[in-house]
């Protein structure tokens, strides 16, 4: 991959979690991770069920508000509340410009696929109908769902339904794009399209975030991998200092289970 966009003092960094700690009642979930993403990049956060994926990716966005450690967005720390304010970034600007793709798509069922991409733009960016609706057409083209336009969640695959989550995550113009288990919740023939579609965008320069258990697809469109195990990062590399030639024993013993 080749898609970090340098600068004089190196890669841009766009989203940032410092010393983030999260816990549920006595559970400590994460216990004080860092995470850096530059312009460009695409990270793969991988690791045990339990290790803390999932929280972290929804840390990012501050679908999860950490119990501990900052959020950083184009160098200003991400506030308690929803809108900017003590010079701070609101909740809601973050979440304007960090766009989230969830395991189970999370689309409206009484709207048409196009109404489900159009609805952000329309009520949160107060983008004409015609113009939102311009762009959702050219997404869902770009997604191979233009003539599903009309059609309602109810009637579309589960394959169907990610790829329109993604179109609708997108129709927002994000500058980073969080993927969490996106095709874990789909039937393996249905797989290789959403995973398709996130190839592409990794190879337009998105930024991306994505907890995936896909270890070729992982290995095959990151930059760099994080591997989380019991709520910390154990350890950060390429994909062939990681995923194809790992050397911690853990990492080693996780990744053994999908050579098969």
């Amino acid at each position: 991959m080749t898609n970090v966009q340098q600068t004089a003092a190196g890669p841009q960094t766009v989203l940032e979690a410092r010393g983030i700690r999260k816990s549920f009642g006595g559970l400590e979930v994460l216990k004080g991770v860092d995470v850096t993403l530059a312009r460009g990049e695409v990270v793969g956060l991988i690791g045990p069920s339990g290790s803390g994926k999932s929280t972290l990716i929804r840390c990012l966005n501050m679908m999860e508000k950490p119990t501990g450690g900052s959020v950083i967005f184009r160098g200003h720390k991400i506030g308690k509340s929803f809108r900017d304010r003590d010079g701070t970034t609101g909740i809601g600007t973050l979440r304007r410009h960090v766009g989230m793709v969830f395991q189970h798509f999370n689309l409206f069922p009484h709207k048409t696929v196009l109404q489900n991409v159009t609805e952000g733009p329309i009520v949160v960016c107060n983008t004409p109908r015609a113009e939102a609706e311009e762009r959702a057409m050219a997404l869902l083209a770009e997604v191979g769902l233009a003539e599903k336009r009309n059609a309602y969640p109810s009637h579309l695959s589960g394959g169907q339904k990610q790829r329109v989550a993604i179109a609708r995550a997108l129709a927002m113009q994000p500058e980073v794009l969080l993927l969490d288990e996106v095709t874990s919740a789909l039937d393996p023939e249905l797989v290789g399209e959403v995973l398709n579609v996130i190839r592409r965008l990794a190879d337009d320069g998105m930024t991306m975030a994505i907890v995936t258990h896909e270890m070729a697809f992982a290995a095959d469109v990151a930059d760099r991998i994080l591997f989380l195990d019991e709520g910390r990062i154990v350890v950060e590399g390429k994909p062939d200092e990681t995923i194809r030639n790992p050397t911690n024993e853990r990492l080693a013993s996780f990744v053994s289970r999908f050579n098969h």
